[in-house]
């Protein structure tokens, strides 16, 4: 993700964050700033923020710390530019990948308070367990408990308060004080503390006399409950970010480097742009390059999720973390850092879990007036029960009924599983993305994959193979084919279209002088000066002189299968033909197929010849076939699929496909193709299979439902609860545990993404 013009991006690392709240005030305070453009992550405890050039990290530190909370800059470097991956994996992914101290001390906090409540709530539970004095050892059990396993809810409380903001933590805090000191007030100065006192447990709260009636059990009890919500939340939201720390890992963390002829063992920091380092059978490439000795085959399972091996040989490119299963390899390394293609996986993937969904920016705002909003309701709720109380006509209403109403309105209403609903979702499926060879570049994108009924392919790298070769070479009458090979190959050498880079290889022996003057027309074909002779290479249906009987009936031929055909003329004289031919992928027909069986209707786009196009799209179950456009007619294409209504996703490898990438509504990049068109996309694919194609967006569409789920569930959950609550209906202690478990809950639904299989 890049910055607009005059603005850079800032990442920041946030603690002290207990609720989406929470994150929602940072948000607010940092957009507060002129020029700046602020998303804070609730899940990932990450702020990416956009800032005028000049404005310093240390400025938007002040801002987090001066709303009570903590923040640090995220080194931009990935793992391979530090000498121990560990700590850049630990900037990649938000967290540390070996010890959270946090986690520890939470887990910890959460054993001792469970340890002293649970003989509290039995006590409670169990009025044949109520000795003489049972409920001065269950304040001596349960003041621990709410003084230091709830610290953390009253410190954040305070802070908050202190800023004028109140958040999930302040809902805690009020409710289980109030109970404890009810509890206290009843010990002490009414007649709870008297010997020989007992009274049972009800699941639905009863009126009777306050002054006799403690609630340490519901105070130790909430405290309980939530504290091992938090741990479970904050142990599965670690959980929903392996699969990017994992991909992180897969770096080879040292190398053997071939210096002035030696070999030495260094760390991957360690290595430069150019060296040349040798990979053994069995070992990963440390890092992307061209291989200049040796010839295996590669297995990029863990980075492409394509499982059949590649063959490669000197002068192919290679990708690090990929594994080398047969020969020795020397290679040169060409990009090293946050450069190589899997530190660019890493940043996108990040990219995409920081990012927000419409509904949980919905759901964002709504958390911030919620707080305010539930403390209202439940203190309404203490005045109505209080005020029917009084009326003689209302049959039964005291203090205490009033009391336990309103804290159960507190305890139950916390807004956790809000904030949960989209960022763990996203965490998960762009993290399963990741590992099949899938990257999203932010959340807008599931929302497209929704909505999409057509998808759109790009034929040459797509469809097909993108391997092509030259299989014919016609020579017109007086002249010679090898001849005419050579000046195509000559001209075709300033060229990076695929059959230019088969014409070149056909004819790369028979070449004599480098053609000047080169000048590459879109859709047409490319010229050139050979020696004294202006050479130009152009598609059949762009010559716009006779051409010879021969040629014509050839270019017929050719294109009636499937091959395609490019004319070489001298001047304007039409001089030979060369056929090219590309095979269509295996996997092309059932991805087909699998499109159909998604909603989506498949049409083929291509700027090669009609005849070759329709030969491929019968092949593969095509029947709308648009052939010879320009790369400009493609994006009008697109743009008149979307006039009639249609939401359009395009498929594309090529530069030539940039422009239809970006105006369709949904751009999917193929992996092996141009860094042009996977920056106009919005979804790439790693592998070159099409297949995956529709695995991304079978993905994609799951996770949107994920999310939906869960807001349906979070929103659900509060409009029933707070209600029963307000009623009377709901023991404090029961709201609690019902609580913390929504969040799991939420946070529990998204972890099934992890178990997303391709094809299914």
């Amino acid at each position: 993700m890049s910055a607009s013009p005059g603005l850079q991006l800032v990442d920041l690392d946030i603690s002290g964050m207990t609720c989406a709240s929470c994150a929602n005030r940072i948000e607010r305070k940092l957009n507060k700033l002129d020029g700046v453009t602020a998303s804070v992550n609730y899940a990932t405890e990450r702020a990416h923020v956009e800032v005028p050039t000049g404005l310093a990290a240390d400025d938007l530190i002040e801002v987090v710390r001066a709303a009570g909370y903590d923040a640090s800059p995220i080194l931009p470097e990935p793992p391979a530019a530090s000498a121990d991956a560990n700590v850049a994996d630990a900037n990649v992914a938000g967290t540390a990948t070996t010890v959270d101290p946090e986690l520890d001390a939470l887990r910890q906090r959460l054993i001792v308070s469970a340890v002293l409540s649970v003989p509290v709530i039995a006590l409670a539970m169990i009025p044949a367990w109520q000795f003489t004095y049972w409920q001065w050892l269950s304040l001596t059990l349960a003041a621990p408990v709410v003084v230091w396993g709830a610290y953390p809810f009253h410190r954040a409380a305070w802070i908050n308060l202190r800023h004028g903001a109140t958040t999930m933590d302040t809902l805690v805090s009020v409710g289980t004080l109030a109970a404890f000191g009810w509890s206290l007030y009843a010990l002490f100065l009414g007649t709870a503390g008297t010997p020989g006192l007992t009274h049972g447990f009800d699941l639905l709260p009863q009126r009777a006399d306050g002054a006799s009636h403690i609630y340490l059990e519901a105070a130790a009890g909430v405290t309980t409950f939530l504290l091992a919500g938090r741990y479970f939340e904050k142990r599965a939201k670690r959980r929903a970010g392996d699969a990017l720390r994992a991909l992180m890992d897969l770096g080879a963390k040292d190398v053997v480097v071939r210096r002035d002829g030696t070999e030495s063992r260094i760390p991957i920091g360690q290595l430069a742009v150019g060296d040349e380092f040798v990979v053994r059978p069995g070992e990963k490439i440390a890092t992307d390059g061209v291989v200049v000795e040796g010839a295996s085959a590669i297995d990029a399972s863990m980075v492409s999720g394509e499982s059949v091996p590649v063959e490669v040989t000197a002068g192919d490119a290679v990708i690090g973390a990929t594994v080398n299963t047969s020969g020795l390899l020397v290679v040169r390394a060409s990009a090293v850092g946050s450069d190589t293609a899997l530190a660019q996986m890493a940043r996108m993937v990040a990219a995409a879990q920081e990012g927000k969904a419409d509904a949980q920016r919905l759901a964002d705002r709504i958390s911030s007036v919620f707080v305010p909003a539930v403390i209202a309701i439940s203190v309404a709720t203490l005045g109505f029960w209080l005020g029917a109380a009084s009326l003689d006509d209302f049959a039964g209403g005291d203090v205490t009924f009033a009391f336990t109403a309103a804290v159960a309105v507190l305890i139950i209403a916390c807004p956790c599983a809000l904030g949960l609903a989209t960022p763990t979702a996203l965490m998960v499926g762009t993290g399963r993305g990741a590992q099949l060879g899938i990257l999203l570049k932010g959340p807008e994108v599931l929302e497209s994959t929704r909505r999409v009924d057509t998808i759109v392919l790009d034929k040459t790298g797509t469809v097909t193979t993108g391997d092509m070769s030259v299989s014919t070479v016609i020579a017109a009458d007086g002249h010679d084919e090898t001849q005419v090979l050579a000046w195509a190959a000559s001209v075709e050498a300033g060229s990076e279209h695929p059959i230019g880079l088969a014409v070149v290889e056909a004819g790369r022996e028979h070449v004599t002088e480098k053609a000047r003057d080169f000048v590459s027309t879109q859709g047409a074909g490319v010229s050139g000066t050979v020696g004294d002779r202006r050479v130009q290479v152009l598609s059949p249906s762009k010559v716009t002189v006779p051409m010879p009987a021969e040629l014509a009936d050839a270019v017929a031929t050719a294109e009636s299968g499937g091959a395609t055909a490019v004319v070489v003329l001298v001047g304007e004289i039409p001089v030979g033909l060369i056929v090219v031919s590309d095979r269509i992928k295996t996997s092309s027909a059932a991805a087909i197929a699998e499109f159909r069986r998604l909603g989506l209707t498949p049409k083929l786009l291509t700027g090669d010849n009609d005849g070759a196009a329709r030969a491929v799209a019968a092949e593969v179950g095509i029947d709308d076939v648009t052939a010879g456009v320009s790369p400009q007619r493609k994006l009008e294409v697109i743009a008149e699929l979307q006039e009639r209504g249609h939401v359009v996703a395009m498929v594309g490898d090529g530069i030539n496909d940039a422009a239809a990438l970006a105006q369709a509504d949904l751009g999917l990049a193929m992996g092996t193709g141009t860094d042009v068109a996977m920056a106009a996309s919005d979804l790439t694919v790693v592998s070159g299979d099409l297949r995956v194609v529709a695995d991304a967006i079978r993905l994609a569409r799951r996770t949107l439902g994920t999310i939906k789920g869960n807001l349906f569930w979070a929103f659900g959950y509060n409009v029933a609860a707070i209600p029963l609550a307000a009623a009377g209906m709901l023991n404090p202690m029961i709201a609690g545990a019902a609580m913390a478990l929504s969040s799991v809950f939420v946070v529990g639904n998204s972890l099934r993404l992890r178990r997303f299989q391709p094809g299914r």
